[in-house]
């Protein structure tokens, strides 16, 4: 308490007692998959495609993570985590406990404020500095010339200014052979004629010489919480509400990984969800499986039980730029993009089904009616082609034998709105436990509550019908109270989809009609 010694006029500030709950985000993925470049086992933030192939590169042949991503993002995804697997983790340096030689980092070469290197496996590569062609260039204008051995490989015309479209790192990522980036703290100049040697680089530890992924089992993707690798690094992340891992069937395909393998990596996932308690697996059916051996799959081969898991059949076609036609790739890309979409337009609470898939060009198999009766009840969200509505999502249910959580909308805003409580309440720790918290406690809940019962996420005629917030001596009593808690108890009655849709009708005749004679 202040004390009052002068006589004056004291203006002091005191708590009004509302602290509103904000709601928490719940449109963040998180991909696991392989990538031609960027950091091994480092969840990376990013929040466009054009981010996304400036850190990992573009598309490339044999694998889905840059589908993925294109895909969520052109369907309305705003932020994502990407996790690159299939190498060693980059903090390591010096041997490994089984004594195994690491890959020797290879220093850059310093060029007028950027930093010129080869790319992994490349050799004997130089670099030569020359005057941009014409009379009188521009002083920020320069010719860059990429020789390997005594042959000049490549010629870029550059800039150093960065909103031109010739800027030197924006030219160099279409080269083969060098990358080159801003050297941090410098200023990009023009750098004089020169010619530089660039050291060779190693082999990328990520391939072998055919290209594939030369090191994967499961345990790539499952990673290590500790060293925070695979899906052990998302744990310190607690912004992420979906989690899809693409390329594990991509090294289904290539036989790295056999369907054991797959359904250990896919529990792995699905543990990991349950466990953080706050985010939703995205898993995708093995490929070229017909209705009827999805449905064996599902029910014999996988039998996955859990409340914060979903299953999409079957994959879709999209057009590959790395091959130049349309391909095949599994849909968790492309689902968790429509998820935020869903979210932004109507909110978490609206299922996140039919609705259409952007970028998604025809479907591996083209479902009927029939087909999908056998896969909607155990859990299998179709993804369907209808005339005249394009391609959209057909079922919005989870993996969970449990009715109560059937429908993948209610839970999506049970971890939204257990979220938003939690970091909402943080201050009420250390408060003096007494009538006044649970009152402010009851006013907080129950103000956020109604303004979610009033978008329509909770179902009832009135906010009472709605919901109730409970925090009082009945469950507050004196032995709680010794023991240091605070117990409030909240109900909610989610709204849940009109999935089956049945109007009834019937002939009608007016018996009751008058005849003249």
């Amino acid at each position: 308490m202040p004390t009052y010694l002068t006589p004056g006029v004291y203006v002091e500030e005191v708590q009004s007692g509302a602290r509103p709950i904000e709601g928490v985000g719940t449109a963040v993925a998180a991909f696991v998959g392989f990538a031609e470049q960027g950091p091994f086992h480092t969840p990376t933030l990013v929040t466009s495609w054009d981010q996304y192939s400036q850190l990992f590169g573009g598309f490339t042949e044999g694998t889905y993570l840059a589908h993925a991503v294109y895909g969520y993002f052109s369907n309305g995804g705003g932020a994502a985590y990407v996790v690159r697997i299939g190498g060693a983790q980059e903090a390591a340096s010096g041997p490994g406990a089984n004594g195994a030689r690491q890959q020797k980092a290879v220093q850059p070469v310093e060029l007028g404020g950027f930093l010129v290197a080869a790319k992994p496996g490349v050799t004997g590569v130089s670099v030569e500095v020359a005057d941009a062609d014409g009379e009188n260039p521009p002083e920020d204008r320069f010719k860059v010339l990429v020789r390997q051995g005594d042959q000049v490989a490549e010629t870029y015309e550059v800039s150093t200014r960065k909103n031109v479209k010739g800027y030197l790192v924006n030219q160099a990522r279409a080269s083969k052979l060098i990358e080159v980036t801003e050297q941090r703290g410098a200023t990009q100049t023009k750098p004089a004629s020169q010619t530089l040697a660039i050291p060779d680089a190693p082999a990328s530890p990520a391939t072998n010489g055919s290209g594939e992924i030369s090191r994967l089992d499961p345990a790539e993707y499952l990673g290590d919480a500790a060293a925070r690798t695979g899906f052990g690094g998302l744990e310190t992340i607690d912004e992420i509400t979906m989690v899809a891992v693409p390329d594990l069937m991509s090294a289904y395909q290539r036989g790295a990984i056999d369907a054991e393998g797959v359904r250990t990596v896919q529990l792995a996932v699905i543990s990991h969800c349950e466990q953080m308690g706050d985010r939703v697996a995205v898993l995708d059916t093995p490929p070229g499986l017909s209705a009827q051996q999805v449905r064996t799959w599902r029910n014999d081969e996988a039998g996955y039980d859990s409340r914060y898991a979903t299953l999409y059949y079957p994959w879709v076609r999209v057009f590959d730029p790395a091959a130049g036609r349309n391909t095949t790739v599994p849909p968790s890309g492309h689902i968790a993009g429509v998820w935020a979409r869903s979210d932004a337009e109507r909110g978490v609470h609206k299922a996140p089904a039919n609705e259409v898939i952007r970028g998604a060009v025809d479907l591996e198999l083209r479902l009927s009616k029939g087909e999908q009766d056998l896969l909607n009840p155990i859990g299998v969200n179709c993804v369907r082609g209808f005339p005249g509505r394009g391609i959209r999502i057909w079922g919005a249910r989870t993996l969970s034998s449990d009715p109560a959580w059937r429908y993948l909308n209610v839970r999506r805003l049970f971890n939204y709105l257990e979220e938003s409580i939690l970091l909402g309440t943080q201050w009420v720790v250390f408060e003096p436990n007494d009538d006044r918290l649970w009152s402010s406690i009851r006013r907080n809940v129950t103000a956020f509550l109604t303004e979610e019962w009033r978008r329509g996420a909770l179902f009832g005629r009135t906010a009472d019908e709605a919901f109730y917030v409970k925090c009082d001596r009945d469950n507050n009593p004196q032995e709680s109270i010794d023991q240091g808690r605070v117990v409030c108890e909240i109900g909610v009655s989610p709204v849940k989809p009109a999935e089956f849709v049945i109007f009834r009708l019937a002939q009608f005749s007016d018996s009751t009609s008058l005849i003249d004679e």
